[in-house]
């Protein structure tokens, strides 16, 4: 076996904060007093992260991008047939059956950092969008927020599971990967895989644009779009 490049910092750093922001979204709402505050920046930056995905899996390197890792019925049965096959190769970046974890997961986060935008703590704050939605709107973002969570957090125990059944199992780590960008295939890459694997570099200059472009869109969302609350009026 010989490692190669096969995840990019951009693509390995976005899996950490979303890691992070995860844990510090449910820590703000469900185990702190008065931090609903950060709740919601957090919750920014979150969508932040998201949107960056989806333009990196466009234009990002070949195993950040969806084109190469979301397969069709075919692959995924194919693939299901080998799922407990020990001695099974491992996949060059995301095996077909996980590619679609990853789709699910993104779209989870996402519904959850939208429907955020129109949350209320009851009390003081809004969410940046909460005024131009009507009643029956703000009603489908609530339950829309807690569901997608509850859901997010049973994908993200099969996650982990399928995490400690491949270390274990299958001897193919893949936490390793995503911390160090490097995976071990077998030596003659050709042959098992048809064709040479692995990318040259992270495309660091193109993951800096694709950010920005996240960061002005989230911009356009919070501070933008929201309409002007009135002046205040002040009676002598």
């Amino acid at each position: 076996m010989k490692k190669r490049l096969i995840w990019d910092l951009p693509t390995r750093l976005f899996h950490w904060l979303l890691v992070l922001s995860i844990l510090a979204q449910y820590v703000t709402a469900e185990l702190l007093d008065d931090a609903v505050q950060w709740h919601f920046y957090i919750g920014y930056f979150t969508l932040g992260l998201i949107i960056f995905r989806l333009l990196w899996g466009i234009f990002g390197p070949r195993y950040a991008k969806f084109s190469q890792f979301v397969k069709g019925p075919g692959a995924v049965f194919a693939y299901v047939k080998t799922f407990f096959d020990r001695d099974s190769l491992p996949s060059v970046g995301h095996n077909p059956l996980g590619g679609w974890f990853v789709v699910v997961m993104i779209a989870l986060v996402l519904v959850q950092a939208v429907s955020g935008l129109f949350m209320t703590d009851d009390i003081f704050l809004d969410g940046p969008l909460r005024s131009m939605a009507k009643d029956d709107v703000l009603s489908i973002m609530n339950t829309l927020h807690h569901l997608s969570f509850d859901t997010l957090v049973y994908v993200i125990m099969l996650h982990i599971g399928a995490s400690v059944f491949y270390g274990f199992y299958k001897r193919q780590k893949l936490v390793p990967p995503m911390i160090s960008g490097k995976k071990p295939l077998p030596e003659d890459e050709a042959q098992y895989y048809g064709e040479a694997q692995g990318i040259t570099h992270s495309q660091l200059g193109k993951a800096i644009i694709i950010a920005l472009v996240a960061a002005a869109c989230v911009y356009v969302v919070v501070e933008v779009l929201p309409p002007s609350a009135p002046a205040a009026q002040y009676y002598y």
